[in-house]
């Protein structure tokens, strides 16, 4: 795997090292000493997925209260999203700064969270499919987000006709410590 840093510490973007002949290739997609080599979260205890119909899907922005959070790797299988984290460390240089990326099927993307992380995406086709792997298993008492538009984060979400967001995403309030 191809390891790229972003501007926030500890938020990386892998990349499939690809070994590639007649066939096709090959690639490691993530590899726990890899990941323990960079100083993060590595062992995933539960892999989730979301399908979405249609382009313009907006989930989040959710995570879990501590300490009960979820490292997240995620990975766009068919379709494509701009996923974004934001930076809840309080003790952190980036707090409450954002990371975008588009993961797509065809680009072979993967996002790496930290459990202290909010996340969420937009689709950006249709029939779209998000898998990620998670270290924490989910604790709905520690589930928490706050609107995907709240301007104390102004995430530059890629312009999109019209959005579907579900009623809980929707009402969610603005972020508060």
């Amino acid at each position: 795997m191809i390891v790229n840093n972003t501007s926030i510490v500890g938020v990386f973007v892998l990349e499939l090292e690809r070994f590639e002949d007649e066939r096709g290739f090959f690639a490691n997609a993530w590899s726990e000493k890899e990941l323990d080599a960079l100083g993060v979260e590595s062992r995933f205890v539960e892999g989730n997925v979301s399908f979405n119909n249609r382009r313009g899907t907006l989930r989040g922005m959710h995570y879990q209260a501590a300490p009960y959070g979820q490292a997240k790797l995620v990975r766009c299988t068919r379709g494509s999203i701009y996923d974004v984290g934001v930076d809840l460390r309080e003790d952190s240089e980036t707090f409450k700064q954002w990371v975008g990326v588009e993961l797509s099927a065809e680009n072979r993307l993967m996002l790496y969270l930290p459990g202290d992380f909010a996340h969420g995406y937009v689709t950006l086709s249709d029939n779209t499919e998000v898998h990620y792997q998670v270290t924490g298993v989910y604790s709905p008492e520690s589930g928490r987000g706050f609107r995907w538009n709240d301007p104390a984060f102004d995430i530059h979400w890629l312009a999109l006709d019209a959005l579907k967001i579900n009623k809980r995403d929707r009402e969610y309030p603005n972020f508060k410590l």
